[in-house]
């Protein structure tokens, strides 16, 4: 295989209608280059909203240009490895639309070749066994001014090559020793200075068992990985750029021919209000600030899946952000329109209140049920229609009544009358309290000449409000999830503190709420708008006595109010 040299392009000059990387792409395809990409992630943790926009890319890139996609498993570093998140990440990248079944790889398969090409270094006075301490190695690092050390950097080759092989057999302690690339310690790159490529671990392997006790460090492998799988095009983000030089040193040792594969960085996708990184999130996880790496406060792919995002809103959201080569912070508000956007195409309207006022209508026939016709989607007409119950005792949500209202507040108040939705006109006509003075129950008359929501008369009202029927809605546990942090950049604390000082307390409020009795078969990830309150989700913790909704997202983003205030 023969692969083109590019030259990485200013975005300025990039064809407008491509990001940078598909400008690469696309030149070399049309140059004859067999476009064959990867996603590598290490199956240590559940992947998030920023492995997503990585996924596709690599993913779009290898379909669009009718190309190769490789899912390879990085797995070089035992410790917290485990097939519980090799299956977890296949299953995510499942979701997402991605296929690969015939093109799985891990870089455990390749442990011996990698082996055997670091002999190759040492024979050729390219690489050394270190006995430094990481401590050791640490201290003498030197600064950009001043060169690294290493006393053992001129062992003889036997010696090295001799020790390299006990290394293997287990014969020295963690730490004891490693396998340094010989580079130059002089390097302004500081991962240039002589990096390490196998340390010892004895530490059992999920697929390998105890068959190793030395493990290849990522610099190591990923490009000797990329390069046994014929990958064109190594994509990942900024923090890897000043790794570039290494990749490509340690590809022109071992390439044989004119191919190799080529990295380019683009920005990692950051979104406010959330932390990406994979410790940072485990340590939520392991302290049980959140329930699991599923909660649906989470930014990983289980945790938006079960929050009720759905695949189509990810693509939408990772092709409205783009690819880029600065790193920014993308807001949050962008990745709730798209999920906003999908679901009012698609979901299911019910009617569904969470803080539940009773409504007496004393005028209405004592122990009658009629059945109101309601729309189920106004987007979407093919969705058709349903009955609703209708009957003399009501819910409705406490914030649409107030005793004493303030001017310009519409909804219902003593003497004011308002529409219920796709039902009738009531007015208020009495309220009853507690011992404590607490409203408990209002009473109102109806208007059964305004059926359906209008006045033979023509007059006006100036608030429609949803409801359910007392004695026929479900009672069901809402869930009603927040940001989980108060700040846009959660890292932003006082001193002394850390990120978890700046989780937002009302992440998650739970509520006994009413539903209209269509959702009595809803199974779990089914999704729903519930009507002026927002999109609401089939939770996997609902049973067949227990009916539990997750809300995904509100109707309007009240955090954007509330920050222009």
């Amino acid at each position: 295989m023969i692969f083109f040299k590019y030259k990485i392009m200013p975005e300025e000059k990039t064809n407008t209608s491509l990001n940078f990387i598909e400008t690469i792409v696309k030149e070399d395809n049309e140059n004859g280059v067999k476009i064959h990409t990867r996603f590598p992630p290490e199956p240590n943790g559940f992947l998030h909203i920023g492995h997503a926009k990585a996924i596709l890319l690599n993913y779009s890139l290898a379909k669009k240009y009718n190309g190769l996609f490789n899912l390879r498993f990085d797995d070089t570093n035992p410790e917290g490895e485990d097939t519980k998140y090799v299956e977890n990440i296949k299953k995510d990248l499942r979701w997402l639309g991605v296929e690969w079944e015939d093109r799985e790889y891990f870089a455990s398969d390749y442990y011996e070749q990698l082996y055997q090409w670091a002999v190759k270094l040492i024979k050729e006075g390219k690489a050394y066994v270190c006995e430094l301490t990481p401590e050791e190695v640490s201290a003498n690092r030197g600064t950009p001014s001043v060169p690294a050390k290493s006393p053992y950097r001129d062992r003889p080759i036997e010696e090295s090559l001799d020790l390299f092989e006990r290394m293997r057999k287990g014969e020295f302690p963690n730490n004891k020793m490693t396998l340094r690339a010989k580079i130059d310690l002089a390097s302004p790159n500081m991962h240039m200075r002589d990096p390490i490529m196998y340390r010892i671990k004895h530490v059992e392997h999920y697929r390998t068992g105890n068959k190793w006790c030395i493990y290849p460090t990522y610099d190591w492998t990923h490009g000797q990985s990329d390069y046994i799988e014929g990958i064109t095009h190594s994509l990942c983000t900024l923090e890897f750029r000043v790794h570039r030089p290494l990749y490509d040193w340690y590809l022109d040792q071992l390439a044989e021919g004119d191919y190799r594969p080529h990295q380019i960085e683009f920005a990692r996708l950051n979104l406010s209000y959330t932390v990406m990184s994979k410790r940072k999130l485990m340590r939520l996880v392991k302290e049980n600030y959140v329930s699991g790496w599923d909660d649906p406060r989470m930014p990983t792919i289980s945790g938006l899946r079960r929050r009720g995002f759905t695949p189509e809103s990810i693509h939408n959201f990772i092709e409205k952000v783009g690819i880029a080569k600065r790193d920014n912070i993308i807001d949050y508000s962008l990745l709730e329109f798209s999920i906003r956007e999908d679901l009012n195409k698609k979901t299911q309207r019910v009617m569904g209140v969470i803080n539940p006022l009773k409504v007496f209508i004393t005028n209405y026939p004592e122990n009658e049920t009629e059945y109101i016709e309601a729309i189920n989607n106004p987007e979407d007409e093919s969705m058709g229609k349903r009955k609703v119950p209708f009957s003399r005792e009501l819910y409705i949500e406490q914030d649409d009544f107030m005793e004493e209202p303030p001017k310009k507040f519409y909804r219902l108040s003593p003497g004011k009358e308002v529409r219920l939705r796709y039902a009738y006109f009531i007015t208020c006509t009495d309220v009853v309290k507690d011992t404590d003075g607490n409203i408990v129950e209002i009473h109102a008359i109806y208007d059964p000449e305004t059926k359906g929501g209008n006045a033979p008369d023509g007059r006006k009202v100036k608030s429609t409000l949803h409801w359910v029927s007392a004695k026929d809605a479900l009672e069901t546990e809402v869930r009603l999830y927040d940001r989980l942090f108060v700040k846009e950049e959660p890292e932003d604390v006082e001193e002394g503190a850390d990120f978890i000082s700046n989780l937002n307390p009302k992440s998650l409020i739970i509520k006994k709420a009413f539903v209209e009795p269509f959702v009595k078969n809803a199974k779990e990830l089914d999704k729903f708008q519930f009507e002026r309150l927002g999109y609401f989700c089939v939770d996997p913790d609902t049973t067949d006595d227990k009916l539990v909704f997750n809300r995904t997202v509100s109707l309007r983003d009240s955090w954007a109010k509330l920050n222009k205030k």
